[in-house]
């Protein structure tokens, strides 16, 4: 789809999905990356961008999509999905406070 010139922040979204299923975190990024750039009021890829970046060994860069995340859905009123990146971003705070990334 992407070489026939269909590219589109769904179409990134379900890529990066499946490279970080797949164990591939950092390309999984790559295509998160892009889905924020192409919708970036896209807040179900802002959080899978925080895991596919933290699961990357990318903790400073997933804290920063988490909270661009956050304000996203603040903005949209997806509170489930705010909830999520905070207890997220929580834990990488913890863990760069503790010198553990």
């Amino acid at each position: 789809m992407l070489a026939a010139g269909r590219d589109g922040a769904l179409l990134r979204f379900s890529l990066g999905n499946e490279y970080l299923k797949a164990g591939d975190a950092e390309r999984a990024a790559g295509h998160l990356e892009r889905a924020v750039a192409l919708d970036a009021d896209y807040t179900a890829a802002w959080k899978l961008l925080g895991k596919a970046l933290d699961a990357a060994g990318r903790p400073t860069h997933a804290l920063a999509a988490y909270r661009r995340g956050i304000a996203v859905a603040q903005r949209k009123g997806d509170k489930q999905a705010g909830r999520e990146m905070e207890v997220f971003a929580r834990r990488i705070e913890k863990a760069l406070a503790a010198g553990g990334a």
